[in-house]
């Protein structure tokens, strides 16, 4: 990474159309208002935490570094930042299960359509997904540099 990127550039390889499992894995929590399901404070709250991870030395290195969210309604979602270990005054959240993973490439808009493709790969696998992870690969401002604005969904199925 260069100055003008703060995230890894991300290999979708190893997540498309894979089941992947975790057991325990640490993320911080935290929660981002919104206005029909788009996010107005998601910036501050991901400085806010990765500043809390640098200073509890947290941050796990390249592309280990994982975000997630999870919508909960039309007015909110969870981020979880995947950490290597405690952060003083954050919510600690341990994750585990089984997860098929596909990956997604375009505009945000594109959300709706990928939820459904994601719905039939898990049925089309005979699965059923039990709750659903987005994991955003990069800022606005390093997808736009690399060129490529990947999401990964992650449909939890046990």
């Amino acid at each position: 990474m260069d100055k003008e990127t703060c995230c890894p550039e991300f290999n979708p390889a190893p997540w498309d159309e894979k089941e992947i499992k975790w057991e325990n894995k640490k993320f911080i929590k935290d929660h981002v208002a919104c206005f029909f399901h788009i996010p107005l404070n998601f910036g501050s709250k991901m400085v806010k935490n990765v500043n809390a991870m640098k200073e509890a030395n947290a941050v796990p290195a390249g592309s280990e570094f994982i975000v997630l969210s999870k919508h909960d309604s039309m007015w909110g979602m969870d981020i979880y930042l995947k950490t290597i270990r405690d952060v003083p005054g954050a919510e600690t959240s341990a994750i585990s299960g089984t997860f098929l993973s596909k990956v997604f490439e375009g505009h945000y808009k594109n959300t709706p359509l990928w939820i459904k493709e994601m719905e039939r790969y898990v049925t089309a696998k005979g699965q059923e997904i039990k709750d659903l992870f987005f994991y955003y690969t990069a800022c606005p401002k390093c997808a736009k540099k690399y060129g490529k604005n990947y999401v990964v969904l992650l449909a939890k199925t046990n």
